[in-house]
This record gives structure tokens, sequence and C-alpha cells, in this order.
């Protein structure tokens, strides 16, 4: 009976000890997780790919309205053959917010690549300019949305 009454009684003591420590102690500020320089360099050198690899566009402009469907879809596979690769290299090298939006970004990319190819394929030139222009399109909204150094 007296053990009862003093565990009662040691239970109350200890929390309340625990809250008055809880209440004297302070919040911990906590940052929001930001880029490192070291993090931008690496972005900015797969960025930098992929801006040259956009730069190569206007040769694949040539080839879909010379109608050479051979070559253009060799050009998807051998100058932009990495785009994919180099997209997904910037994408791990984000902020977990920031993955997302730059995610959907490069699946759009490659979506129009894919419709290239099967215009090319089809032989069937208004598609094969028509997801060009998307492409153009896609490939600068995931540039301005990884972050520059």
């Amino acid at each position: 009976m007296v053990m009862g009454r003093f565990r009662s009684i040691m239970a109350v003591l200890l929390a309340c000890v625990t809250v008055f420590l809880v209440s004297c102690s302070s919040p911990t500020e906590v940052k929001p997780p930001t880029y490192t320089s070291a993090k931008l360099e690496v972005i900015q050198k797969y960025t930098s790919d992929i801006e040259a690899m956009r730069d190569r566009l206007p040769e694949l402009a040539k080839l879909i309205q010379e109608e050479n469907w051979v070559f253009t879809k060799n050009f998807i596979r051998g100058p932009l053959g990495e785009l994919r690769a180099k997209m997904s290299l910037v994408e791990r090298n984000l902020l977990a917010k920031d993955q997302p939006k730059v995610k959907e970004a490069a699946k759009q990319v490659i979506e129009d690549l894919l419709s290239i190819d099967a215009g090319a394929e089809a032989q069937d030139y208004k598609a094969t300019i028509r997801s060009y222009a998307t492409l153009q399109k896609d490939i600068n909204a995931f540039l301005e949305l990884t972050p520059k150094a």
C-alpha cells in the first residue's frame, strides 16, 4: 500500500520535473536546406552539357525540314543520346523540394524525343516538326527550373 502511494508520488514528481525542464529549454533553429557551392558546381556542369545539346537543335530542325528521316533518328540517338542521363544527373543533385518539377520537365523532354522518333519512323513531317517545337520549349523549361550558380 505504501509502495503504491510512493510510486504515484514519484510519477507526479518526475512529470513535473520533465515539464519544467522542457519549458526551460529553447527551441533550436533549423535552417532550411540550401545548395552548397559544390552542389551548384555539379549541377552547373550537367546543365551546361544540356545547354550544349540544346544549342545543336537547329541541326535537328534542318534534318527534319529536309525530311532526312534516317539522320533525324540517328541525331536523336547520337548527339542527343545522353540528354536523358544528363537530366537525370541534374535531378539527383537537386534539393528534394525541387525534384518533382524537374522530373516532370525531364519526362516531357523524353516524350518529345520519342514523338520525334515516331514521326521520323512514320515519315510524318507535320508531326515531327510539331514535336521538335515542343522539344525546344520543354528543354528551355527544364533549364529554367535548375538553380543558377
